[in-house]
């Protein structure tokens, strides 16, 4: 995982009736995890699930409830895991390694964008979710066979690398980020009254003679006022699209220009809102 201090769970949902904390944490670095695995070997032996999580903000997303089929689905698209373990038969967790450290809120869009790409469980993808430590057992009751025994939590494989289309991938998280930021703050200006009403089109934009018929101006201008006051990025892409994007290239070009409209009209308003 390439984190150097983890966050250690061990949880017994039963503790409490024996008098016994339901979760025993511990904040430990590597070596530390190292040196501990014989008392976490008890501690799973009678009765406690282990879990292990990187301490604090860091470059990692953990995708839980996976097939197989939906980890062969990330390798093939660009998405290889820097972890992989087997949680129960057929059952899988994935830690994927972005090329950056991301904010808690960001982490946390980027975790559940990647489980509902892959299928992978929604109400377990944030920024600090535990996943569970390979080499011990899956104490869950209902994985408990005849004969007494839970499955192992088993380490498929550990590459350790960022996945090829981290950079995409956390530029799109981003990119969201500030736009339902940005749509946070207009709903917010908009509570107390002082929201302004988008009467504005984009054509009035365009024929704006202080503009001085420079297109790229204009398109920037009107996505700032539309951003800025509550609209659906959709609806911005789409006005942008009603003139003849062709001179800029081909398909491709012509939605790298309309991105970077966008998040060029983001930062102006998020480094406007800040200085005020």
């Amino acid at each position: 995982m390439g984190a150097q201090v983890f966050e250690v769970g061990l949880f017994k949902p039963s503790a409490q009736e024996q008098g016994q904390a339901v979760m025993i944490p511990r904040t430990w670095d590597r070596d530390t995890v190292l040196r501990s695995i014989l008392w976490l070997r008890l501690q799973n032996a009678d009765g406690r699930n282990i879990y292990i999580r990187p301490k604090g903000e860091h470059n990692l997303s953990l995708v839980d409830d996976l097939t197989a089929e939906a980890v062969k689905r990330m390798k093939a698209t660009g998405f290889s895991p820097a972890v992989v373990v087997e949680t129960s038969p057929g059952n899988f967790q994935a830690w994927l390694k972005h090329p950056r450290q991301l904010p808690r809120d960001l982490s946390t869009l980027a975790a559940r964008k990647l489980a509902e790409d892959f299928g992978g469980d929604r109400g377990a993808a944030d920024w600090r979710h535990f996943g569970r430590l390979a080499g011990l057992t899956n104490r869950k009751p209902k994985y408990m066979s005849e004969t007494g025994l839970f499955p192992y939590v088993r380490l498929i494989e550990a590459s350790g690398a960022a996945y090829p289309e981290g950079g995409r991938f956390v530029d799109a998280v981003v990119s969201e980020g500030q736009i339902r930021a940005a749509r946070t703050r207009a709903q917010s200006s908009g509570s107390d009254g002082c929201q302004t009403k988008l009467v504005k089109r984009i054509e009035h934009f365009r024929s704006d003679p202080r503009y001085g018929g420079d297109a790229t101006r204009e398109d920037l201008a009107y996505t700032i006022y539309s951003l800025a006051h509550g609209a659906e990025v959709g609806t911005v892409v789409n006005a942008l699209r009603n003139r003849d994007l062709s001179h800029k290239g081909d398909e491709k070009r012509q939605n790298q220009y309309i991105d970077r409209t966008i998040a060029k009209a983001l930062r102006l308003i998020d480094s406007g809102s800040r200085g005020r």
